[in-house]
């Protein structure tokens, strides 16, 4: 399973340090295999989409992952990734850009020819081999045909997807420089949400989150005294006020850090695929052996 983090200190730009695989010695490493790739988006503070990724195919190439990155912003987004379409390259490593936004999705959407024909012209956004770029580029269409109104856009982009096309689970953060989505469907994998108070249940604690699975650590001093809300695949810490997202609710985290989150597709996919459907294939990175 790929592993997703997003968080906003939104209207604050904060400093934030991350190591996106938590050391040499991991869970990470003694699972059934290294991740295949890890990246970190960020936004200037001109609101320009800063991106860092790598694969991760060799020893050069891991310690990209495990060394720290220290960057500011108002809203992150870091993935690591465990592939089931795509090569091991950089084209195909999450993060993603388009339009002034960040992507990252945990899932599996196939039916790819379906799914290009629909983007029409959009196709053009897309530079890698991806189911996950492909979803990037309908939610963009979805959100430029809805006149830049991003629910609306990710609504009608996952409705017809979850009508059209074999899903496993369409799980994302997706970001813009003071603007942060998430949403999760169906319930095959967990996505959260925290709440963030300034000082972490304290009330006088910095951020120290790290995934349970070695992947991910953030890092921030500001949020001592600062709120933030933070999406993950899991809980991170020990705080009591991490929440699932229900399956079909978009969360969605304003410039002042007004959290709402809306239910946006109540119906189970049309064509749903399940974890048994990928035993044996090359793509097993959404069985339970990469948590």
């Amino acid at each position: 399973m790929c592993r997703l983090f997003g968080m906003s200190a939104a209207p604050h730009r904060v400093h934030a340090t991350f190591w996106l695989l938590d050391a040499q010695d991991s869970l990470a490493q003694q699972s059934r295999r290294m991740p295949d790739g890890t990246g970190l988006g960020t936004f200037a503070e001109d609101g320009t989409p800063l991106l860092e990724k790598q694969p991760v195919a060799a020893y050069e190439d891991s310690r990209f992952a495990w060394e720290a990155k220290e960057r500011e912003s108002a809203t992150f987004v870091a993935h690591v990734r465990y592939a089931t379409t795509g090569a091991n390259n950089l084209a195909d490593t999450h993060p993603f850009e388009q339009k002034g936004r960040l992507f990252a999705h945990n899932g599996v959407i196939e039916d790819l020819p379906a799914l290009e024909a629909e983007l029409g012209d959009y196709r053009d956004l897309v530079h890698g081999d991806t189911d996950s770029e492909r979803y990037f580029a309908l939610l963009t269409r979805h959100i430029d045909e809805h006149d830049g109104d991003v629910a609306a856009g990710i609504a009608a982009a996952v409705g017809w997807i979850a009508d059209n096309l074999r899903v496993l689970s369409l799980n994302f953060v997706l970001a813009e420089a003071r603007d942060l989505w998430a949403f999760r469907y169906p319930d095959t994998d967990d996505l959260m949400v925290l709440r963030r108070r300034p000082g972490g249940p304290s009330g006088r604690r910095h951020l120290e989150h790290s995934s349970s699975a070695g992947t991910v650590r953030a890092r921030s001093g500001a949020l001592a005294t600062l709120p933030a809300v933070v999406v993950a695949t899991e809980p991170m810490d020990e705080d009591p006020d991490w929440e699932s997202l229900c399956p079909g609710e978009l969360l969605h985290v304003s410039p002042e850090q007004e959290v709402t989150r809306t239910m946006i597709l109540d119906r189970q996919p049309r064509h749903r695929l399940a974890l048994e459907d990928f035993a044996g294939r090359a793509g097993t990175g959404q069985t339970r052996q990469d948590t």
